[in-house]
């Protein structure tokens, strides 16, 4: 019994890995591999959507509470932020997993931001952001944060997710909107030609095993090190583009494997190279602080993460987070919550890793930048210095990382896990740069493809209530599958040209699962944090040319 157990996860892992390129694990997969998705016995599953709206409240027009007894063994609350028009996306996937009887998919947000109360060591509360949806184990955009002083709190890759480090970065230029517009398609094409795209593409940057270990050790030291970076990109980047607690040693062969082909490269699901215009200014000091002065000024976008090395990372400690956790008798209310002490070997490995690929990421995206440069440069017949293409931020939205917060009256040191959330601190922060300390933290939401993306910054109120977070998309609406069922890949593209958005893709076919009617309203989910506090609008930027894998 004992080997079939163990070969079951094996072949459940093994099978995660065939998605490396599509972020989460659909429901579908997730529910044939992982039949069983508690080990905590209850009788919720079998409430009415009646009998479950009893344990959500209201609390303010933008944010709702998830009393305990929602889900079993809540140790705090679960909190929500929504306004009326998100809201119901929330309570129709409550209500449609009601009438299953809990019978298949992934769980909806609101159980899954339950379930992450139950788990220990967690302190505050349970946190989904606007743009909250289920995802594997913790929503996407669900938030969580555990004492580091509690000897059974926990880390989980299910609160980071697979595609550790995924982010955005914002690249500003001195070009207007006139100057792209009679090249625009040229320009395009030169991005396409020069950043490789798609399910398993392969960089252009020279790489050797010898590299990768010291890339996944450096983060954006090395990038700089190399000539793909300038010195003030670090600056403006999340952790200065490098968590020091990365250790290679402890990323498996297979990871590396996976990574080493795969530096510089976009991939393919979400991941996106948009050149943009400012559409709309509305902290003027702020944008002015960020180099951006006048509506109409181009801006350049990167979307991406660790690639495959970042999803073997996370695969890799789930296969041994399951096995820590029949040893030290941790019990959680949904198995994709695999967990493992954070003081623990296999957190503290897991920790390590995770610190590795989320260097990799950043690597991988000042490679991106590096081309993005010298396709601009090209088109325009001059320098990227010449363009002021400097790094507005870079944000990490799929990360955990050990922060300082005021838990109680008392500042602890917590272990923060975010998750589709964006850090986003406020103004005179210590771990900000000084360009920022005045405005607080820049923090970059993209939209979808073909939709605006924002621009804001942190809060003091985001940082009591949120512990310095905020939203970091649109967020899923549709699931892949519905998407391809519903939607026209033809269609798609023909309204983005419409649009006047000229789009470079390397699998078509794949434009539905990313076409806007697939996800919520990027401009309710910020409309909703800017009401709300946690974070404050700056700038919206509208896409005119979009390259996508």
């Amino acid at each position: 019994l004992g080997f079939l157990s163990f070969y079951r996860s094996q072949f459940f892992f093994r099978t995660l890995v065939l998605l490396s390129d599509m972020g989460e694990p659909g429901p579908a997969a997730a529910a044939t591999c992982c039949a069983e998705t508690s080990n905590v016995k209850s009788d919720e599953s079998q409430r009415t959507y009646e009998e479950e709206m009893k344990y959500v409240e209201r609390l303010t027009p933008t944010s709702w509470r998830i009393k305990k007894g929602c889900v079993p063994n809540m140790k705090v609350e679960g909190r929500f932020y929504v306004n009326p028009t998100l809201e119901k996306l929330m309570f129709e996937e409550l209500q449609q997993h009601s009438g299953s009887r809990g019978v298949g998919g992934f769980l909806p947000a609101i159980k899954q931001i339950a379930n992450v109360a139950a788990l220990p060591g967690i302190v505050g509360q349970s946190i989904g952001l606007p743009d909250v949806h289920s995802g594997y184990g913790f929503a996407i955009g669900n938030m969580a944060a555990f004492d580091m002083d509690d000897p059974d709190a926990v880390v989980s890759p299910g609160g980071v997710g697979f595609d550790i480090n995924c982010g955005v970065r914002l690249v500003r230029t001195n070009l207007d909107e006139a100057d792209v517009a009679p090249i625009k398609e040229q320009l395009a094409q030169s991005l396409f030609d020069h950043i490789p795209v798609g399910v398993g593409s392969k960089g252009v940057i020279p790489m050797k095993a010898q590299d990768l270990e010291e890339a996944l050790e450096m983060g954006m030291d090395w990038s700089l090190r190399e000539g793909y970076a300038w010195a003030e990109d670090k600056e403006h980047c999340e952790e200065y583009g490098r968590m020091l607690q990365a250790d290679p040693t402890k990323v498996s062969a297979r990871a590396k494997k996976r990574g080493l082909p795969q530096l510089g490269t976009l991939g393919a699901g979400n991941h996106y190279c948009e050149i943009q215009v400012v559409d709309e200014i509305y902290d003027e000091a702020a944008a002015n602080k960020m180099g951006v002065n006048r509506v109409g000024q181009v801006v350049v976008m990167i979307h991406s993460g660790s690639r495959g090395l970042g999803h073997q990372v996370a695969t890799d400690a789930l296969v041994a987070m399951e096995k820590a956790m029949k040893r030290d008798g941790i019990q959680v209310n949904d198995r994709q919550l695999a967990c493992a002490k954070i003081s623990s070997e296999e957190g503290q490995n897991y920790l390590a890793a995770m610190a590795a690929a989320a260097n990799y990421a950043w690597v991988n995206r000042s490679s991106m930048t590096f081309l993005v440069r010298q396709a601009f440069a090209k088109a325009f017949q001059t320098t990227p210095d010449e363009l002021d293409m400097h790094v507005i931020y870079d944000v990490s939205h799929n990360i955990a990382k050990i922060e300082r917060h005021m838990v109680d009256g008392k500042m602890k040191d917590l272990l923060v896990h975010r998750k589709g959330a964006t850090r986003a601190f406020p103004p005179h922060h210590p771990l900000i740069p000084v360009d920022y300390q005045l405005t607080g933290q820049p923090v970059l939401i993209g939209g979808t493809m073909g939709t605006c993306s924002y621009v804001l910054t942190g809060t003091d109120k985001g940082m009591r209530e949120t512990f310095g977070s905020t939203c970091h998309g649109a967020g899923r609406a549709w699931s892949r599958a519905k998407s391809r069922r519903t939607l026209d890949y033809q269609e798609v593209l023909g309204k983005l040209k419409d649009q006047g958005i000229s789009i470079r893709v390397a699998s078509p076919k794949l434009v539905m699962e990313e076409a806007p009617e697939s996800y919520k309203d990027v401009i309710q989910v910020v409309e909703t944090c800017h009401v709300a506090g946690i974070s404050k609008k700056v700038l919206k930027l509208r896409p005119i040319a979009v390259i996508k894998g």
